[in-house]
């Protein structure tokens, strides 16, 4: 189930709208990134352009005047396909399409196709097939009557059933179906966590732009042996490995999908279940592409779907990837105190992360002192296994310990509490 045609490279043009509040090099930046996306999908882009408005209009979004004029660019450039850059309504894109006299879609379309080309496990399947329904089911298009189911007999004549009343009908219920499925994989990914809780491991996630070079990093960390690519969203389902810090403490390192600008509100719902691994998260590593021509507009971007998932408030630590080709992710390490500077490619400052991620997890856990009786080795035990021991002292009443704890272990170990 794709939107776009892949038995041959479509030939595409772009259009971008610069609003009021927009700057055209900006909207530059988003066609380049566009660009990208339709090569990703299959597609070869033949032109471009680019139109300013003070406001983006309800019937075309373009303007009738501008919309006949990219019908013959489009019909110079014998283009398969126009896409723009900006979301459309169901209503513009058919009456674009009426204009143009070929497929009109937009960068929420193009970016679920390459999502349906990438799923590959029946959960991520599911997820991107949800996705695009969703984003199909305003954009059915009947043919008015033609197909209608005609009914016999008096009191029952007229026009019937229309041929897009079963359509919509019949999405519906494979909407309904994928749904229920993907409330038992919810199901099942939550009791894995569940079990991850169990071993009290804390659980960082790697987070950031699509193609910033988060798999590389986890397989560089883990030996995950997760796909690497470059192109954008070659991994579109977590992985999650157990990872050892130079302090001894063990961590849950997990992958996720990586983000872009203007990604489809369909796909952050459709993929919730998915996203709950990283807003569960202890700590968030941030892996940023420091060789992008726009840094902070991706850091930014990730920062808000980061906040549209419930994971704004999920401690961030930025790490500056691709330090071996360019000098940025050094000086971009020094403009946000805390970062670092990291090569997945060659391994280059990789010590140092570890380093600043058993930091971060420390500084957000609680320093506490018990004192635990003697006949209690199970509680000493479980204190060694589910903290860090700083200091353990034997005194009369037992052996007093000061240990680093999460609060949910606090609460575990609250009856031996000192004040």
């Amino acid at each position: 189930m794709t939107l776009i045609e892949r038995s041959f490279r479509e030939k595409i043009i772009l259009v971008g709208v610069a609003l009021d509040h927009t700057r055209v090099e900006e909207v530059e930046g988003h066609l380049d990134e566009l660009a990208q996306l339709v090569d990703t999908a299959g597609a070869d882009v033949v032109a471009r352009t680019i139109q300013r408005r003070s406001a983006a209009d309800p019937a075309t979004y373009i303007g009738k005047g501008k919309a006949a004029e990219l019908a013959e660019t489009s019909r110079v450039e014998d283009c398969d396909t126009v896409v723009f850059d900006d979301e459309l309504s169901p209503a513009q894109q058919r009456n674009l399409e009426k204009i143009l006299g070929r497929t009109a879609i937009d960068r929420t379309a193009v970016i679920l196709d390459i999502f349906a080309q990438n799923a590959s496990t029946p959960e991520g399947k599911a997820q991107v097939e949800l996705a695009l329904l969703r984003y199909r089911l305003p954009r059915l298009r009947g043919r008015g009557t033609s197909l209608s189911q005609q009914a016999g007999g008096i009191g029952t004549r007229g026009p019937g059933e229309t041929q897009l009343e079963v359509d919509r009908r019949r999405l519906m219920r494979r909407i309904t179906r994928l749904e229920l499925e993907l409330e038992e994989l919810t199901k099942n990914r939550r009791l894995q966590r569940k079990g991850r809780r169990r071993s009290r491991l804390p659980s960082v996630s790697l987070v950031g732009y699509t193609n910033a070079g988060k798999s590389t990093l986890l397989n560089r960390l883990t030996d995950a042996g997760v796909l690497v690519e470059d192109r954008l969203f070659a991994t579109l389902d977590p992985r999650t490995r157990r990872l050892d810090l130079p302090g001894g403490e063990a961590v849950l390192l997990s992958d996720t999908v990586g983000f872009v600008r203007k990604l489809p509100h369909q796909l952050v719902e459709a993929f919730r279940s998915t996203l709950e691994v990283v807003s569960e998260s202890d700590l968030l590593v941030h892996v940023v592409d420091s060789a992008a021509p726009n840094v902070e507009e991706q850091v930014d971007a990730v920062r808000g779907v980061l906040d549209d998932i419930g994971a704004g408030e999920v401690p961030e630590l930025l790490a500056f990837n691709k330090a071996d080709v360019t000098d940025e992710a050094k000086r971009l390490s020094g403009d946000h105190p805390g970062s670092v500077p990291v090569s997945a490619a060659t391994g280059a400052g990789v010590d140092q992360l570890l380093v600043a991620v058993g930091d971060r997890l420390r500084a957000a856990s609680n320093v506490v002192e018990l004192v635990v009786p003697f006949d209690r080795g199970d509680v000493v035990a479980a204190l060694h296994r589910e903290g860090e021991v700083l200091v353990e002292q034997q005194e009369e009443a037992g052996t007093r310990f000061r240990a680093r704890l999460d609060d949910a272990g606090t609460s575990r170990f609250r009856e031996f509490l000192v004040s």
